[in-house]
């Protein structure tokens, strides 16, 4: 299995909910659900770190008065 490193956020979703729905069923082994529980607690927070990044990527483009264009971030917007 690859380290979240070496994944896509989409593939690490996919590992994570896998591993979940596995654990759900109460069929895994003691020692193969601590496994599992590890990875998906690493697969949860490079997911999380992800979403971050992309988050503090995404900005607003907003035209000022005199036509010239300005970012600010999108969390800022005005509804």
């Amino acid at each position: 299995m690859n380290t979240p490193e070496e994944l896509t956020f989409e593939d690490a979703m996919l590992q994570l909910e896998n591993i979940v729905r596995e654990l759900e069923t109460g069929r895994t082994k003691l020692d193969d659900a601590v496994s599992a529980y590890t990875k998906a607690v690493e697969l949860k927070k490079f997911c999380e770190q992800k979403l971050k990044e992309a988050q503090l990527k995404i900005e607003k483009i907003e035209v000022n008065d005199d036509k010239s264009l300005s970012v600010s971030p999108l969390d800022k917007i005005e509804e």
